[in-house]
């Protein structure tokens, strides 16, 4: 009984290994970690990308555009308190410096999907090129997560790098 066991939980270990490494992206020195949205409804215009960026070499570098097929336009935004307001503002590049993981998300700094061709739909996942100063570009998989998603769920993943 026990030599059955072991090949289950090794095959089960490799299964979990594989899955957390599909989530992961590498461009030069910088390591992209969960690309993840939420799904929108069928008459958005806009949606949002969220990511961790990790700087594993020396130097810094700098997230500087982002594209991709399923909207007209990706902008870098962060978001900012302006009398008592929160508002969304377009900035030029997102650092990131080794050591200091920069995180992508809700309320925060993001990558903002413009005219979206497409509404994100739960499940699925999209191609998202980001292009970095030195690192250069990397096309990432963005899983969609459902609409009030707060982070990246790992549920489902098996099915969620189908694209649209």
């Amino acid at each position: 009984m026990t030599i059955m066991r072991i090949p289950a939980l090794a095959a089960l270990m490799m299964f979990a290994a594989g899955t957390a490494l599909a989530h992961g992206y590498k461009a030069g020195s910088v390591e992209i970690e969960h690309p993840w949205a939420r799904a929108t409804a069928p008459s958005a215009q806009n949606g949002a990308a969220y990511l961790v960026l990790n700087g594993t070499g020396k130097e810094n570098d700098r997230l500087v555009s982002a594209a991709t097929p399923v909207a007209e336009k990706a902008e870098l935004h962060t978001h900012l308190m302006d009398n008592g307001v929160m508002k969304m503002r377009p900035v030029d590049a997102i650092e990131v410096t080794p050591g200091s993981p920069t995180a992508l998300q809700p309320g925060g700094l993001h990558i903002m999907l413009l005219g979206l061709k497409q509404p994100l739909v739960k499940g699925k996942a999209f191609p998202l090129t980001l292009t970095f100063e030195k690192a250069g570009p990397v096309t990432v998989q963005v899983d969609v997560q459902g609409a009030g998603a707060a982070a990246p769920s790992h549920e489902g993943m098996g099915d969620s790098h189908k694209t649209h």
